[in-house]
């Protein structure tokens, strides 16, 4: 799927429940023994790293009728959600099959489901 949208309009990609835009990390292109791996190999790993980049806001919770009578309810009750635990800036360990790969100003960035992470890695001073 390829995009064409201005970079500084990437803050504006707005992620669904539990899905997670990560920039996937450059593989290791050399064995420990020396070796140079074609992309086709590094591609077909079953657990990738890369960046969180931006995260959705978690999954929905169904509403808990506090009211009393059906007249009481709020009509523009916003939604509730449970929160991730993945931030931007998280290095995360995921499944590679879970993903879905799009191409935004012709760099790869995959969409993945929370729930196909497995681990990340946050350093705080990072970023600063």
């Amino acid at each position: 799927m390829q995009l064409s949208i201005n970079r500084k309009d990437i803050d504006k990609f707005l992620m669904i429940g539990d899905k997670v835009l990560i920039k996937p990390k450059n593989p290791q292109g050399q064995t420990r023994s020396g070796l140079y791996l074609p992309p086709t190999v590094q591609q077909g790993e079953k657990i990738q790293a890369g960046y969180i980049i931006k995260t959705g806001p978690g999954y929905p919770l169904p509403t808990q009728p506090e009211e009393h009578e059906v007249w009481e309810r709020k009509k523009d009750e916003e939604p509730r959600y449970l929160p991730l635990q993945a931030r931007e800036g998280d290095l995360a360990i995921y499944l590679q099959n879970a993903a879905y790969e799009i191409n935004f100003n012709e760099e790869k960035y995959l969409i993945v489901p929370h729930s196909a992470i497995l681990m990340c890695i946050r350093d705080e001073g990072l970023f600063e």
